[in-house]
């Protein structure tokens, strides 16, 4: 598995299909939209236009809202001027005007001759600050990829993971019939957000798509309905699909805490023996049900090997007809 965690992206992305809900609209600035976008979070300048500039921190987006334009417009054109310079100065990413709001003539032209890219768009400003930290937020996390299947099984995303021609994809059609939804065939691209949580999806091209040795690539969206599929999903549970070993040891009881490092994020994991006759999908379906459990806090296994040991330890009764000496009668 191939990790990268990009320290940075350009202006230019902001442009892109993936960001089209923010609605930007670029007005000048085209020359700079090389510029680099380093941190997730935003900034509402208004101390800076004050004339406090070390609160202005470059490679960030500036949103320009209702509070700092109202402010611009209380100034004259030279007071403008100055109070924008550091902006000019200072290695920001670019600047955002929301609400469609009308944009200063020294703020337009400011940017044209600072090459800094000025955009505009329709959303309110609490609006578009949640919807392009988001963006940033995933567009700045770490990312790779592993061969595998990822389905979504009541509600777990499960990534099965396995030597080539085990039985993944077989067993990924299997569990689809049975009305659970598949995500990510062959190679499952993976996404680390900010909480802490690994995101798999699959690439454009082989969305939908499976397969399966013997009968070739089919579209899954097409046999089994829109519902038989989604874009990404969180992964929960990892299982390991292994070749039937009787020399190899497994995990009998349930009580082994075993995990998978995915981009630095531990997620339980399971190894599962494949053999002949196994029910792989009803077994797979009582993994995502457990999954659950646990989530609850009932670990079936624990509390089994728990009441268990009670009993072991607890003290033993006498064996019958042997009295106690306070229930001995007294003699007469």
């Amino acid at each position: 598995m191939e990790t990268t965690a990009p320290t940075e992206i350009p202006v230019s992305r902001l442009l892109e299909s993936e960001a089209r809900e923010l609605k930007l609209t670029l007005l000048v600035g085209k020359a700079g939209l090389w510029r680099p976008i380093a941190d997730p979070r935003i900034q509402k300048p208004g101390l800076a236009l004050t004339g406090l500039d070390e609160v202005l921190h470059p490679s960030r987006v500036q949103v320009f809202g209702n509070t700092e334009l109202s402010y611009l417009k209380t100034l004259s054109v030279a007071e403008q001027n100055k109070a924008l310079q550091t902006f000019w100065e200072t290695e920001v990413s670019c600047i955002v005007v929301t609400k469609g709001m009308s944009i200063p003539v020294s703020l337009r032209k400011g940017c044209a001759k600072a090459r800094l890219p000025l955009f505009k768009t329709p959303l309110q400003s609490a609006q578009f600050i949640a919807q392009i930290q988001t963006f940033l937020e995933e567009a700045l996390s770490a990312t790779g990829s592993v061969h595998g299947v990822l389905l979504d099984i009541y509600g777990v995303g499960i990534l099965l993971v396995g030597e080539s021609g085990i039985g993944k994809s077989e067993l990924a059609l299997d569990l689809v019939s049975l009305g659970h939804r598949l995500v990510a065939d062959d190679m499952v691209l993976l996404r680390r957000r900010r909480e802490g949580s690994v995101y798999g999806h699959v690439s454009e091209r082989l969305m939908h798509h499976i397969e399966i040795r013997g009968l070739g690539i089919i579209n899954i969206k097409d046999l089994f309905g829109v519902s038989s599929v989604r874009p990404r999903k969180k992964i929960d549970l990892v299982i390991e699909l292994k070749e039937w070993d009787n020399n190899a040891q497994f995990d009998r009881i349930g009580t082994e805490e075993k995990t998978r490092r995915l981009l630095d994020i531990e997620l339980p994991n399971i190894a599962l023996p494949v053999r002949t006759g196994r029910n792989l999908s009803t077994i797979i379906e009582v993994a995502a049900r457990n999954h659950l459990l646990k989530l609850q806090g009932h670990h079936s296994a624990k509390e089994f090997v728990k009441n268990l040991r009670k009993r072991i330890l607890a003290p033993k009764p006498p064996p019958p007809g042997i009295l106690d000496s306070s229930d001995e009668e007294p003699i007469a």
